[in-house]
């Protein structure tokens, strides 16, 4: 593995561990010239997979572009990139029971439903990119939505 920082090929992992549900390995490495440490990922390389795109386009899965999606929706939220890799990988993990093709609705609702659970400003945002809000009220229906779910999600009785 290449240094970021020095460009030295010496390195030594520091730390390894899987991904929960998916099939990624998150190395922890230091470089032994420079002494920076840095993360890598680890995953198979698996067929390519064709997103279906609501106009019937069809490109590429790109878990880089999902990636930078998921960064944008959550720009100055207190969310990790770690967390945000994780939801990239669970996605793809998820991903695998398609074969060729998937619909692009199918990866946006998987990543809405993992960013419900970590950050609502977050899924709003991603959602209105991602749902392609018409108008203030299409965007006003979706939100209160959101919260009418929410409220219910909190005002279930915990045993």
């Amino acid at each position: 593995m290449k240094c970021p920082f020095c460009g030295s090929f010496k390195d030594q992992v520091i730390d390894s561990r899987p991904l929960d549900h998916s099939s990624t390995i998150r190395r922890r490495r230091e470089c032994i010239d420079c002494k920076k440490r840095f993360t890598t990922y680890e995953r198979l390389e698996e067929s390519a997979l064709m997103v279906v795109k609501s106009d019937d386009r069809r490109e590429p899965f790109d878990r880089q572009k999902l990636y930078k999606g998921l960064m944008t929706a959550c720009e100055k939220r207190p969310i990790s990139s770690d967390a945000l890799e994780k939801i990239v990988s669970e996605v793809e993990y998820e991903l695998q029971e398609y074969v060729m093709e998937v619909p692009s609705r199918i990866i946006g609702d998987k990543v809405l439903e993992k960013l419900w659970e970590i950050d609502l400003v977050a899924y709003i945002r991603f959602a209105s990119v991602y749902k392609q809000f018409g108008d203030i009220d299409t965007f006003m229906d979706e939100l209160k939505k959101m919260k009418k779910e929410h409220v219910k999600q909190n005002n279930k009785v915990k045993i």
